[in-house]
């Protein structure tokens, strides 16, 4: 592991050091630090990753409640942000493997039936069951109030009909938390959020896309498809809360995997600005090259700072939605910098296929996007402030 010294920040509780650290020693030794081919053996990567970081016990802090098998009664963002930043370092595709364990099960973990959460919860700490988050659609993306994907109650079920896309863990998850209109009210309050499983009469997976980031992702259609009342998350019309108390606490956390890609990237740089001879002295010798080191790892502390301000406060029960916005916004667009500064010092060996920064920038580049694009993060941001002065 690089350096520590910020784990001794007031941001932090002794235990939080020890989670890295114990962390860490875990990622060296069990996680495959290749990169796995697109299609199938993505799927299968991603499959095998969820079991390892079960077995490891490490999904336990994406689930609250210890009755179902969560590390405590409520998930520690503190926590989940230093886990997604220690995976991101060693593996693009093992954050992702925990991330959307927390964030597809988030839903239960915070409105579910206790049915709900012994039957799902206890699954996805364990690694045993794959989940999904399924909010976006094809013109729905960060204007959530334009969904139209439906589900009409009927009798004891309602009736879905409809599209999501851009669903990760689509085509390999055991269970998708769908958002739909329902019809209670017009735009973002009449929507209602369910459990739907995979393979049932109705669903289908009607795409497989691909991106530059390998991983599992899905366009899902539901037709006349027939969910139980019992399989409804929260009240009737609560979905839009729902789904935004559950990206509320894992927003935070991108930002954390961000961080992680960025300390990866200044690793990689400093090792290849140190050992690369050129004109006969090393590349870090030239103060241009010091000058892009010190312009990342100013970038990285900045990041790191405004992402555990954000998970501090939530953890201490404030409203973090300007906050986590800020961090989210700068550790995103702040590693995007970092890494592309590395593949710059790293030549024309910076963009040979797999090498860690190559793969970096591959990595980073949907992070700016998925869980309100860095333009949303701005309107949030005004919106708050805005509302401030209101006050």
């Amino acid at each position: 592991m690089a350096d520590t010294q910020y784990l001794d920040w007031p941001f932090f509780e002794p235990h939080h050091k020890q989670l890295a650290l114990t962390l860490d020693d875990w990622a060296q030794k069990n996680i495959p630090h290749d990169h796995p081919a697109r299609g199938d053996a993505t799927d299968d990567a991603c499959r095998a990753l969820v079991k390892s970081l079960g077995n490891g016990n490490w999904i336990r802090y994406a689930v609250g409640g210890k009755a179902y098998g969560g590390s405590d009664e409520t998930i520690d963002t503190r926590g989940i942000c230093i886990i997604r930043e220690t995976l991101a370092r060693h593996s693009g595709l093992a954050d992702f493997a925990f991330a959307m364990q927390g964030l597809g099960s988030g839903a239960i973990t915070l409105h579910g039936t206790e049915e709900q959460k012994q039957r799902y919860l206890t699954k996805v700490a364990a690694g045993t069951a794959i989940a999904a988050f399924a909010l976006s659609e094809p013109d729905a993306g960060s204007d959530v109030a334009a969904m139209q994907c439906s589900a009409k109650l009927d009798g004891d079920h309602y009736v879905l009909n409809g599209e999501k896309t851009w669903i990760s863990n689509g085509g390999i998850a055991d269970f998708y938390v769908v958002f739909a209109r329902t019809g209670e009210a017009a735009g973002a309050r009449g929507i209602t959020a369910f459990i739907v499983d995979a393979g049932i009469p109705g669903f289908e997976i009607a795409e497989r896309i691909e991106v530059i980031a390998p991983h599992p992702l899905a366009r899902l259609r539901f037709t006349n498809c027939r969910i139980p009342v019992s399989q409804r998350v929260g009240a009737p019309a609560e979905g839009f809360k729902v789904a935004m108390r559950t990206l509320d606490i894992f927003r935070t956390s991108v930002a954390g995997a961000a961080l992680g890609f960025a300390r990866r990237a200044l690793d990689e740089a400093i090792t290849r600005a140190t050992t690369r001879k050129m004109f006969n002295q090393t590349l870090a010798d030239f103060q241009l090259t010091q000058a892009k080191l010190a312009d990342m790892a100013a970038a990285i502390d900045t990041s790191a700072l405004l992402i555990y301000r954000a998970a501090w406060l939530r953890d201490q029960g404030k409203s973090v939605t300007k906050e986590a916005a800020m961090a989210k916004m700068i550790a995103t667009e702040s590693a995007q910098k970092v890494i592309d500064d590395a593949v710059q010092i790293f030549g024309g060996m910076g963009v040979v296929c797999d090498v860690p920064v190559e793969a970096l920038y591959r990595d980073i580049r949907a992070l700016r996007i998925y869980e309100g694009a860095t333009e949303v993060q701005k309107l949030i941001i005004a919106r708050e402030l805005l509302k401030d002065v209101a006050k």
